[in-house]
């Protein structure tokens, strides 16, 4: 099967002139933001219905968490269960912090993915589809951000630049609602570059350059007077707002935050990249995604060797701190009624320990958890075998659970897009092709 790759410039680029256009450092208003809106515009339909939710955060475990060692302990776990806030409910040792919260988080203990293979599990836990040769299917994040559009100049999906981006990516969906693809939080000279004028170029003159190529350009546009050049003044109208609107760059901007904060969500890129969704929400982003592991651990979540010793040392301590850090600091901003937190996987790990003393891949039952945005915490959804690993009670697809966020964001979870060849492909697509249904334990 072929992989699918990064989507690369599918359309053909309308800007023939682009060299013509090029001013100092930055070319015509910021050559990569231009060419973000053009792949990210930020228009789209209103939202389907008044709802609670008005973000999701997705943490994504990057390589396959362990539901053994987390969210659904058993006997064959090297750790123990203990009791949280919720009576009935048990997680992992490891997670005393996120134990204390559990009235605001539910977990579904019957997850199921369609592969045990990191690409093609990865791509259907983000789309709800296996990849295809022929089809380039739309991300959650993609459907959110298109369904609902944009609140503030605030882009609307937002994502950190690791893991398999085509996964993320838009599809077969107009390119306007691509993600916008920041570099790693948590490193000392963490920026968005794409926001930051050089140092030689003030927003002042931005704007005089602006205002030149505008005369450029309508000389351009008599030579070329049958060029459609609509959409490309659009897109680089918005990225000459986005480069000097101050709101969105204080929304990037970790250093606005206090030192307590900070390290109240712990150092690294998973504190400080759950820190800056927190922030991207509070700014009017509808979808972020950002990874639950730290580059410095010597492990992501795929945990074929030493499972326990890296999950006890390097994985859980800095989610249980970040996740718990999370729903307190929304909480008390007013913002967790508002915002789903969702934290999940491509899927788990086997009920065995190898002879690496690790877990392999385990598609087959899988726990996640998710909460806030009007989502019912405190709840337990499906169960798994004694040794959790098949299905016991309740199966969960990944169109139930997209079906789920997307009724809680008011997002008409039957929709469905029209794909290649016009054909009709749900939004909220479960195995099958089948329409998901929300989890109505949960929404």
């Amino acid at each position: 099967m072929k992989r699918q790759g990064r989507l690369q410039e599918p359309w053909p680029h309308p800007l023939g002139r682009r060299e013509f256009l090029r001013v100092g450092a930055l070319s015509y208003l910021g050559l990569s933001l231009s060419e973000y809106f053009q792949l990210s515009s930020l228009m789209a339909a209103p939202t389907a219905k008044p709802a609670k939710a008005q973000s999701c955060i997705l943490i994504w475990m990057h390589g396959g968490q362990s539901h053994l060692d987390t969210w659904d302990v058993k006997g064959n776990s090297g750790f123990k269960p203990i009791s949280t806030n919720v009576p009935g409910i048990q997680i992992s040792e490891l997670l005393p912090r996120v134990s204390r919260h559990m009235d605001k988080l539910s977990i579904i203990r019957s997850m199921k993915n369609e592969s045990n293979a990191h690409s093609e599990g990865t791509y259907y836990a983000m789309t709800g589809h296996m990849p295809t040769t022929t089809t380039r299917f739309p991300s959650v994040g993609t459907v959110v951000a298109k369904e609902l559009g944009t609140r503030t100049s605030v882009p609307a999906y937002v994502t950190t630049g690791r893991g398999r981006l085509n996964c993320r990516s838009a599809g077969f969906v107009e390119p306007h609602y691509e993600p916008f693809i920041i570099p790693e939080p948590g490193s000392k000279d963490f920026k968005v570059t794409d926001l930051v004028l050089p140092d030689e170029v003030s927003v002042d003159a931005l704007h005089a350059r602006h205002a030149f190529l505008k005369l450029v350009d309508e000389r351009y546009r008599r030579m070329e007077n049958h060029a459609n050049f609509t959409k490309v003044d659009s897109f680089n109208e918005r990225a000459l707002n986005l480069i000097t609107s101050p709101a969105v760059r204080n929304a990037f901007d970790l250093s606005q935050e206090s030192e307590k904060i900070k390290e109240a969500y712990g150092p690294g890129r998973f504190g400080q990249g759950t820190l800056l969704a927190r922030r991207l929400v509070e700014a009017g982003c509808r979808f972020v995604t950002i990874d639950g592991w730290n580059k410095e651990a010597k492990h992501d979540w795929d945990t074929h060797y030493r499972n326990d010793y890296y999950v006890k040392e390097e994985l859980v301590p800095p989610l249980d701190r970040a996740l718990s850090t999370l729903l307190v600091d929304l909480k008390e901003r007013g913002l967790f009624e508002s915002t789903i937190v969702l934290v999940m996987g491509e899927f788990g790990r086997t009920p065995n320990i190898n002879p690496g003393r690790g877990r392999d891949h385990w598609g087959h039952c899988w726990s996640l958890v998710l909460g806030g945005g009007g989502i019912k915490g405190g709840t337990v959804v499906g169960a798994s075998d004694e040794r959790g690993a098949y299905v016991a009670e309740r199966l969960v697809t990944i169109g139930d659970l997209f079906a789920t966020v997307y009724k809680a964001l008011g997002i008409d979870y039957t929709k469905t897009y029209l794909g290649p060849g016009r054909r009709p492909i749900y939004i909220a697509n479960s195995i099958g092709d089948k329409q998901g249904e929300p989890v109505h334990e949960l929404v």
